[in-house]
């Protein structure tokens, strides 16, 4: 039997910045030949450093790149549709309605100016054509649905009044007002303390669970990709490097960034160094002329610094761009 198509397709997608330098303008690929696949109901992690494009990548898909990027080059897919060529109102009407998201900092996602309970309700007028008096009694069963307390007090209450916990929460409920087939969350718990980032975790995989959501998560946390997820994208300047089940690219990583990323994760015995990745992350109008990671890796060969690495399958759906590979088996 053939296997459905993806609900969300991206094949070699290239994002362009202009980059001025020395009075010279010139256009910068901020993500490179990025490919991710996401079926209906799975989880994917799009995970990498602050700066790799994983942010862009999602704000392509929702069609809200800024107006000095565009898509050079590349195809965006969401149920078999191709959004690289739909309209602006065609993205406006997709977003929302059929592809939800949540940012990284509910405190400026969220209009001050406003109740919590009309801007959920604004959506669920906009998309779902519902009367003002239906969207706000809708709006509190949502907040009632992502476990807001005394949900009908807070749909009265403006953003400041509410924790950050509570306003995280909101922005969820808002973001499945109209049931999207798709959830992008981008970093969603970033701006949060432990407990409560231990919370909206659990949310969200029992919500995704309970409605069959498919999730794109957008984090720099292997912990939070563990927690969620069913296969994981590993992004590095602007290039995927490893891409696999969760499972297997955790507990085997293949690619030295990938490894680095696991072994700096604190958890080792009390007052013992914190393992880390020398270097930094290379400037994206000068990237070296091979691999991208070959300045910063343990593993560097002398080809390293001279070819650029394809992204190559190996075994059981896994997918590396290393000229080494070196990582166990």
């Amino acid at each position: 039997m053939p296997q459905p198509p993806p609900l969300l397709r991206v094949t070699d997608l290239r994002i362009e910045f202009p980059v001025e330098r020395l009075g010279v303008v010139r256009r910068v690929a901020v993500v490179d030949g990025a490919s991710v696949e996401i079926g209906r109901g799975e989880a994917v992690g799009l995970v990498g450093e602050s700066g790799c494009g994983k942010s862009v990548t999602a704000l392509a898909v929702l069609g809200l790149l800024p107006p000095q990027a565009r898509v050079a080059a590349g195809r965006i897919e969401f149920d078999g549709r191709d959004v690289t060529a739909a309209s602006a109102r065609e993205r406006q009407a997709l977003r929302g309605a059929h592809i939800g998201y949540i940012g990284q900092d509910p405190g400026t996602a969220l209009n001050p100016v406003f109740t919590i309970g009309d801007q959920i309700a604004d959506a669920l007028v906009a998309h779902r054509r519902l009367g003002r008096r239906a969207a706000r009694r809708e709006a509190v069963a949502l907040l009632e649905a992502v476990r807001i307390p005394r949900a009908a007090d807070r749909a009265l209450d403006y953003p400041h009044q509410l924790s950050g916990g509570q306003r995280q929460r909101a922005l969820l409920a808002a973001a499945l007002a109209c049931s999207p087939a798709l959830l992008i969350a981008d970093e969603p718990t970033t701006a949060l303390d432990v407990t409560v980032q231990a919370e909206i975790l659990a949310l969200l995989r029992s919500l995704r669970e309970e409605r069959q959501l498919s999730l794109l998560l957008i984090t720099h946390d292997l912990g939070v990709v563990a927690t969620l997820t069913n296969r994981v994208a590993v992004m590095y300047a602007g290039r995927l490097v490893e891409v696999g089940p969760t499972p297997d690219v955790l507990a085997r990583p293949r690619h030295p960034y990938t490894q680095g990323l696991l072994a700096s994760i604190p958890g080792g015995p009390a007052g013992a160094r914190l393992s880390a990745i020398p270097g930094t992350v290379p400037d994206l109008a000068a990237l070296p002329a091979g691999c991208a990671f070959a300045p910063r890796c343990g593993d560097r060969e002398p080809r390293c610094d001279r070819e650029r690495p394809p992204l190559t399958q190996s075994e059981h759906g896994r997918h590396v761009r290393c000229l080494v590979d070196g990582g166990p088996s």
